[in-house]
């Protein structure tokens, strides 16, 4: 019997397509190499906004009609999970919708639409197949604590669940004895690993500002730095970004910082029940790169939430320009049945929100050109993924530009190399 996997939406997701990968290894399955070639097709969905949702039921359809004769085709993921009774009733060619933790399997799961089954496994700590590539998503913590208007992700997802050190500590060691030379540590809010292990019960957001208490993280991450050569954090909530945390970002040797931000705007933010401003943020960044100068930045931002004013939006662009942020990616506000957003007043226009969105995209991407230009000339070290691609601290994989160099570099090695073009988001390198 062989499976097939279709992942969509962010890197949690992939881990969870991995774990379930591991799963199915366990229970007989064999990778196929197409849907085609299956005779179990999975679908692995978002339902983080509408855009997500759209293309999640495409990729069924597509794999529905992909898939040969006496295969069957499973819904799993996050929209599965938040709409399974709904999904259940509009794709009738699908075999199974199945929500985090039930199998996927006839012999365990019964072929049914109308009946959402009973998680019968923890996601978070099943085993994963062998390393394909040489780096690794971690995925530390499932859910999230804070209640941020625009989400819905706690809903679906639930409060944060940290994983015990011990856990993640011997995924990584099995992640780098299977190749891993880096580790991408990801959850849905990073920088609060470990504070419900600590206060559990808590109704509201945790913040981890500088109260005199360590973060779980900070020592997370340095216990995982005895494991493998690269460790790169994700999703970092920017009041979580601690002096301490800083310093053990720094310490990896990977000075690379993803900061949720969403917008600059105080009253904005606010409004999205979210902390801190453009102010605090160019503060942060700053005292980081004064650190360290190779620190490089990553962010999101949301256009068009309701209420953005003509005002807010020019203090993003204002922002953009001072915080020269090396990558940031930009997105639409969706409004999602259950959140604080979705009655608010103030909407704004589609075709309004979509203008910003391109003049601020336009903005980041002159400034994502001259940092990478900037880069040439330098020498750096860099990881090589796949024959004639690598990538430096600077770069995140799958999310940010590569570097390209020698095809005949070993895959899985560490090279000194010198920058010697620019291509946009892409650098080229030669070994020296």
């Amino acid at each position: 019997m062989r499976y097939y996997i279709e992942t969509l939406g962010c890197p949690k997701n992939h881990v969870d397509s991995e774990k379930l990968a591991g799963r199915l290894a366990s229970q007989g399955y064999e990778p196929a190499a197409s849907p085609e070639e299956a005779d179990l097709v999975v679908a692995n969905t978002c339902a983080f906004i509408e855009a997500a949702r759209e293309e999640s039921i495409e990729t069924v359809l597509d794999l529905v009609d992909r898939r040969r004769g006496g295969a069957r085709v499973v819904v799993t993921g996050c929209m599965a999970e938040r709409y399974g009774d709904e999904l259940a009733e509009a794709l009738p060619e699908v075999d199974l919708v199945a929500g985090f933790g039930v199998d996927l399997v006839p012999e365990v799961t019964p072929v049914t639409l109308r009946r959402r089954p009973v998680p019968s496994f923890d996601l978070l700590n099943l085993p994963r197949p062998a390393r394909a590539t040489p780096w690794a998503y971690l995925k530390v913590a499932e859910g999230c604590d804070r209640r941020c208007g625009f989400c819905a992700i706690p809903s679906f997802r639930g409060d944060q669940r940290s994983r015990r050190v011990e856990d993640v500590l011997e995924e990584a060691r099995a992640l780098a004895a299977s190749g891993a030379r880096e580790i991408v540590l990801v959850a849905q809010d990073l920088a609060s690993y470990g504070l419900d292990r600590r206060e559990r019960g808590s109704a509201g957001a945790i913040e981890a500002l500088e109260a005199g208490s360590r973060q779980p993280l900070v020592d997370l991450v340095a216990r995982l730095r005895e494991e493998v050569e690269w460790v790169r954090l994700l999703y970092l909530y920017p009041s979580g970004l601690t002096s301490t945390l800083i310093d053990a970002v720094l310490a990896t040797g990977v000075p690379y910082f993803d900061l949720s931000l969403q917008h600059v705007s105080r009253p904005l933010l606010r409004r999205m029940r979210r902390w801190g401003d453009g102010e605090r943020f160019l503060e942060r960044i700053a005292a980081t790169r004064g650190r360290d100068p190779r620190a490089t930045f990553r962010s999101s931002f949301i256009l068009g939430y309701p209420g953005e004013t003509e005002e807010d939006h020019a203090r993003l662009l204002d922002f953009l320009e001072e915080a020269q942020l090396d990558w940031a990616g930009f997105f639409t506000y969706s409004a999602e049945d259950g959140t604080y957003a979705a009655d608010l007043d103030d909407a704004v226009d589609r075709e309004l929100a979509l203008a910003r969105l391109r003049e601020a995209s336009e903005v980041q991407d002159a400034i994502t050109a001259r940092r990478r230009d900037a880069l040439v000339g330098t020498r750096t070290r860099l990881l090589v993924d796949a024959p004639g691609v690598a990538r430096s601290v600077r770069e995140c994989p799958e999310i940010d530009g590569v570097v390209y160099l020698d095809s005949t570099v070993p895959v899985g090695t560490f090279v000194e190399a010198t920058i010697v073009a620019s291509r946009g988001t892409d650098l080229e390198a030669v070994v020296a």
